[in-house]
Protein backbone atom coordinates (compact mmCIF):
# COMPACT_ATOMS: atom_id res chain seq x y z
CA UNK A 1 0.00 0.00 0.00
CA UNK A 2 1.35 3.50 -0.89
CA UNK A 3 1.90 4.80 2.59
CA UNK A 4 5.14 7.43 3.49
CA UNK A 5 6.18 8.62 6.62
CA UNK A 6 6.14 12.26 6.26
CA UNK A 7 7.67 13.02 9.33
CA UNK A 8 7.81 11.36 13.32
CA UNK A 9 4.58 11.34 13.93
CA UNK A 10 2.66 10.91 10.36
CA UNK A 11 2.10 8.14 8.00
CA UNK A 12 0.08 8.78 5.47
CA UNK A 13 -1.42 6.72 2.72
CA UNK A 14 -2.08 7.93 -0.49
CA UNK A 15 -3.75 6.36 -3.58
CA UNK A 16 -1.62 7.08 -6.95
CA UNK A 17 -3.94 6.51 -10.40
CA UNK A 18 -2.12 7.44 -13.52
CA UNK A 19 -3.46 5.70 -16.99
CA UNK A 20 -2.14 8.45 -18.99
CA UNK A 21 -0.35 7.73 -22.06
CA UNK A 22 3.08 6.52 -20.69
CA UNK A 23 4.93 8.61 -23.24
CA UNK A 24 4.13 12.12 -21.78
CA UNK A 25 3.98 13.84 -18.59
CA UNK A 26 0.29 14.52 -17.54
CA UNK A 27 -0.31 17.41 -14.63
CA UNK A 28 -1.48 15.90 -11.38
CA UNK A 29 -4.68 16.14 -9.86
CA UNK A 30 -4.79 16.07 -5.81
CA UNK A 31 -7.98 15.09 -4.09
CA UNK A 32 -8.44 15.83 -0.68
CA UNK A 33 -11.72 14.50 1.76
CA UNK A 34 -13.52 16.10 4.34
CA UNK A 35 -13.97 15.73 7.90
CA UNK A 36 -14.64 12.66 8.90
CA UNK A 37 -13.32 10.72 5.65
CA UNK A 38 -11.05 9.65 3.50
CA UNK A 39 -9.32 9.02 0.18
CA UNK A 40 -12.16 6.32 -0.47
CA UNK A 41 -14.94 9.06 -1.14
CA UNK A 42 -13.76 10.44 -4.36
CA UNK A 43 -13.63 6.56 -6.05
CA UNK A 44 -16.04 8.01 -8.71
CA UNK A 45 -13.24 10.85 -9.34
CA UNK A 46 -10.55 8.49 -10.69
CA UNK A 47 -11.57 7.13 -13.27
CA UNK A 48 -12.52 10.43 -14.88
CA UNK A 49 -9.69 12.39 -14.91
CA UNK A 50 -7.21 9.43 -14.47
CA UNK A 51 -6.98 8.97 -18.40
CA UNK A 52 -6.07 12.27 -18.64
CA UNK A 53 -4.06 13.24 -15.23
CA UNK A 54 -2.60 11.30 -12.68
CA UNK A 55 -4.52 11.25 -9.86
CA UNK A 56 -3.51 11.63 -5.88
CA UNK A 57 -5.92 10.67 -3.59
CA UNK A 58 -5.09 11.52 0.21
CA UNK A 59 -5.81 10.08 3.85
CA UNK A 60 -5.40 13.16 5.88
CA UNK A 61 -4.07 13.37 9.46
CA UNK A 62 -6.12 11.24 11.70
CA UNK A 63 -8.32 10.02 8.99
CA UNK A 64 -8.91 6.63 6.89
CA UNK A 65 -5.53 4.71 6.91
CA UNK A 66 -3.27 7.55 8.23
CA UNK A 67 -1.77 7.85 11.21
CA UNK A 68 -4.68 8.99 14.10
CA UNK A 69 -3.03 10.97 16.73
CA UNK A 70 -3.45 10.64 20.70
CA UNK A 71 -5.89 13.26 21.96
CA UNK A 72 -4.76 16.93 22.34
CA UNK A 73 -3.73 16.86 19.19
CA UNK A 74 -3.10 20.73 17.72
CA UNK A 75 -5.11 20.45 15.08
CA UNK A 76 -5.08 23.74 12.57
CA UNK A 77 -5.51 24.17 8.86
CA UNK A 78 -1.89 25.07 8.58
CA UNK A 79 -1.16 21.69 9.63
CA UNK A 80 -3.03 19.87 7.27
CA UNK A 81 -1.49 22.07 4.84
CA UNK A 82 1.67 21.46 5.70
CA UNK A 83 1.29 17.25 5.55
CA UNK A 84 0.28 18.06 2.00
CA UNK A 85 3.36 20.41 0.78
CA UNK A 86 5.52 17.42 2.88
CA UNK A 87 3.25 14.93 0.45
CA UNK A 88 4.08 16.54 -2.82
CA UNK A 89 7.59 17.02 -1.81
CA UNK A 90 7.85 13.30 -1.30
CA UNK A 91 6.34 12.66 -4.52
CA UNK A 92 8.67 15.67 -6.22
CA UNK A 93 5.38 17.22 -7.28
CA UNK A 94 6.65 20.95 -7.74
CA UNK A 95 2.50 22.06 -9.23
CA UNK A 96 -0.66 20.49 -8.84
CA UNK A 97 -4.42 21.17 -9.17
CA UNK A 98 -5.66 20.92 -5.79
CA UNK A 99 -9.69 20.10 -5.42
CA UNK A 100 -11.21 19.68 -1.73
CA UNK A 101 -14.42 18.41 -0.71
CA UNK A 102 -16.17 20.00 1.71
CA UNK A 103 -13.01 20.55 5.06
CA UNK A 104 -11.08 19.58 2.18
CA UNK A 105 -11.70 22.52 -0.05
CA UNK A 106 -11.27 24.74 2.86
CA UNK A 107 -7.79 23.13 3.59
CA UNK A 108 -7.10 23.65 -0.38
CA UNK A 109 -7.77 27.12 0.06
CA UNK A 110 -5.67 27.77 3.25
CA UNK A 111 -3.03 25.46 1.07
CA UNK A 112 -3.73 27.83 -1.93
CA UNK A 113 -3.49 31.01 0.74
CA UNK A 114 0.07 29.76 2.10
CA UNK A 115 2.03 27.83 -0.75
CA UNK A 116 0.12 29.61 -4.09
CA UNK A 117 3.45 28.38 -6.20
CA UNK A 118 2.61 24.80 -5.73
CA UNK A 119 -0.73 25.05 -7.51
CA UNK A 120 -2.36 25.43 -10.94
CA UNK A 121 -5.67 25.45 -9.96
CA UNK A 122 -7.68 25.09 -6.77
CA UNK A 123 -11.75 24.23 -6.29
CA UNK A 124 -13.17 23.91 -3.16
CA UNK A 125 -16.62 21.32 -3.72
CA UNK A 126 -19.67 21.86 -1.23
CA UNK A 127 -17.03 24.15 1.63
CA UNK A 128 -17.53 26.24 4.37
CA UNK A 129 -14.76 29.30 4.81
CA UNK A 130 -16.71 30.52 7.93
CA UNK A 131 -17.65 28.44 10.79
CA UNK A 132 -17.63 31.37 13.90
CA UNK A 133 -21.31 32.15 14.64
CA UNK A 134 -22.63 28.97 12.55
CA UNK A 135 -24.41 26.65 15.62
CA UNK A 136 -23.84 23.43 13.46
CA UNK A 137 -20.40 22.65 14.42
CA UNK A 138 -20.48 23.06 17.90
CA UNK A 139 -24.30 21.57 17.97
CA UNK A 140 -22.20 18.13 15.94
CA UNK A 141 -19.64 18.63 18.78
CA UNK A 142 -21.89 18.01 21.59
CA UNK A 143 -23.94 14.98 19.60
CA UNK A 144 -20.58 13.15 18.98
CA UNK A 145 -20.26 13.89 22.18
CA UNK A 146 -23.41 12.33 23.52
CA UNK A 147 -24.11 9.61 20.58
CA UNK A 148 -20.83 9.14 19.69
CA UNK A 149 -19.69 9.52 15.75
CA UNK A 150 -22.47 7.22 14.38
CA UNK A 151 -24.80 8.75 16.01
CA UNK A 152 -23.43 12.20 14.71
CA UNK A 153 -23.20 10.69 11.07
CA UNK A 154 -26.96 9.00 10.83
CA UNK A 155 -28.24 12.32 12.69
CA UNK A 156 -27.47 14.45 9.92
CA UNK A 157 -26.34 11.95 6.97
CA UNK A 158 -29.75 12.97 5.15
CA UNK A 159 -27.96 16.44 3.87
CA UNK A 160 -24.85 14.42 2.29
CA UNK A 161 -27.19 12.41 0.14
CA UNK A 162 -30.79 13.78 0.45
CA UNK A 163 -33.31 10.88 0.70
CA UNK A 164 -35.51 11.00 -2.44
CA UNK A 165 -32.45 11.68 -4.52
CA UNK A 166 -29.70 9.03 -3.67
CA UNK A 167 -29.83 5.38 -3.76
CA UNK A 168 -30.11 4.28 -0.21
CA UNK A 169 -27.49 1.57 -0.83
CA UNK A 170 -24.25 4.94 -1.28
CA UNK A 171 -26.22 6.55 1.83
CA UNK A 172 -25.41 3.45 4.32
CA UNK A 173 -21.49 3.17 2.16
CA UNK A 174 -21.30 6.87 2.59
CA UNK A 175 -22.36 6.10 6.19
CA UNK A 176 -19.98 3.68 6.92
CA UNK A 177 -17.33 5.11 5.87
CA UNK A 178 -17.51 8.45 8.38
CA UNK A 179 -18.20 6.08 11.29
CA UNK A 180 -15.00 4.34 11.07
CA UNK A 181 -13.42 7.55 11.85
CA UNK A 182 -12.23 7.89 15.69
CA UNK A 183 -14.44 9.72 18.28
CA UNK A 184 -11.34 12.49 19.71
CA UNK A 185 -10.34 13.21 16.45
CA UNK A 186 -13.76 13.82 15.11
CA UNK A 187 -14.13 16.09 18.35
CA UNK A 188 -11.33 17.98 18.71
CA UNK A 189 -11.60 18.67 14.66
CA UNK A 190 -15.04 20.35 14.88
CA UNK A 191 -14.26 21.98 18.43
CA UNK A 192 -11.27 23.81 16.35
CA UNK A 193 -13.09 24.44 13.09
CA UNK A 194 -15.56 25.67 14.95
CA UNK A 195 -13.20 29.06 15.97
CA UNK A 196 -12.41 29.60 12.26
CA UNK A 197 -12.88 32.15 9.51
CA UNK A 198 -11.05 32.29 6.07
CA UNK A 199 -12.63 35.80 5.30
CA UNK A 200 -10.07 37.90 5.93
CA UNK A 201 -7.52 35.25 3.76
CA UNK A 202 -9.89 34.62 0.91
CA UNK A 203 -9.32 37.97 -0.76
CA UNK A 204 -5.51 37.33 -0.73
CA UNK A 205 -5.53 34.16 -2.96
CA UNK A 206 -4.65 34.95 -6.42
CA UNK A 207 -4.84 31.58 -7.78
CA UNK A 208 -7.84 30.41 -10.18
CA UNK A 209 -10.24 28.99 -7.85
CA UNK A 210 -13.50 26.80 -8.92
CA UNK A 211 -16.33 27.34 -5.90
CA UNK A 212 -18.65 23.71 -6.78
CA UNK A 213 -22.26 23.48 -5.36
CA UNK A 214 -25.26 22.27 -6.05
CA UNK A 215 -27.87 24.47 -7.12
CA UNK A 216 -30.73 22.97 -5.52
CA UNK A 217 -28.67 21.42 -2.28
CA UNK A 218 -29.49 22.80 1.16
CA UNK A 219 -26.01 22.97 1.66
CA UNK A 220 -26.41 25.87 -1.29
CA UNK A 221 -25.85 28.53 1.36
CA UNK A 222 -23.38 32.05 1.45
CA UNK A 223 -21.26 30.13 4.00
CA UNK A 224 -20.67 27.49 1.65
CA UNK A 225 -20.91 29.34 -1.94
CA UNK A 226 -21.85 32.90 -3.15
CA UNK A 227 -19.95 34.59 0.11
CA UNK A 228 -16.61 32.30 -0.87
CA UNK A 229 -16.64 33.45 -4.41
CA UNK A 230 -16.88 37.14 -3.58
CA UNK A 231 -14.52 37.13 -1.25
CA UNK A 232 -11.87 35.33 -3.90
CA UNK A 233 -9.92 37.34 -6.23
CA UNK A 234 -9.75 35.67 -8.84
CA UNK A 235 -13.18 32.82 -8.48
CA UNK A 236 -15.73 31.20 -10.55
CA UNK A 237 -18.81 30.04 -8.89
CA UNK A 238 -20.68 26.82 -10.71
CA UNK A 239 -23.95 25.99 -9.41
CA UNK A 240 -24.97 22.01 -10.83
CA UNK A 241 -28.49 22.50 -12.18
CA UNK A 242 -30.66 19.84 -9.89
CA UNK A 243 -27.70 18.71 -8.00
CA UNK A 244 -28.52 18.05 -4.15
CA UNK A 245 -26.83 16.96 -1.34
CA UNK A 246 -22.78 17.16 -1.00
CA UNK A 247 -22.55 17.48 -5.03
CA UNK A 248 -19.07 15.66 -5.35
CA UNK A 249 -20.57 13.04 -4.25
CA UNK A 250 -24.20 12.53 -5.76
CA UNK A 251 -23.28 14.11 -9.22
CA UNK A 252 -19.45 13.60 -9.77
CA UNK A 253 -19.71 12.80 -13.49
CA UNK A 254 -21.28 16.59 -14.03
CA UNK A 255 -19.01 18.34 -11.29
CA UNK A 256 -16.02 16.63 -13.26
CA UNK A 257 -17.29 18.66 -16.57
CA UNK A 258 -17.66 21.78 -14.41
CA UNK A 259 -13.96 21.25 -13.20
CA UNK A 260 -12.70 20.30 -16.77
CA UNK A 261 -14.69 23.40 -18.48
CA UNK A 262 -13.52 25.83 -15.31
CA UNK A 263 -9.28 24.33 -16.20
CA UNK A 264 -9.77 24.46 -19.88
CA UNK A 265 -11.13 27.83 -19.65
CA UNK A 266 -7.93 28.98 -18.34
CA UNK A 267 -6.27 27.66 -21.50
CA UNK A 268 -4.71 24.05 -19.63
CA UNK A 269 -5.92 20.70 -19.99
Amino acid sequence: MPTVKLDETLEMYYEDDDFTDPWRTPETVVLHHGNAKSSRLWYAWVPLLARQYRVIRVDARGFGRSTVPEPGYDWSLSGFATDLENLLNHLALDKVHLIGETIGGTIALQFAYEHPQRLHTVAACTSPYKFVGVPSYRESYDLVDKSGVEGWVRATADRRLEPGHSDPAHHEWYAQQMIQTSKHVVMETLAYLSTQDLSPILPQINTPALVLVGKDSTMNTADRAQGMAQLLSNSTLVEISGGTGYIQHSAPEQCVAAWREFVGGLGRG
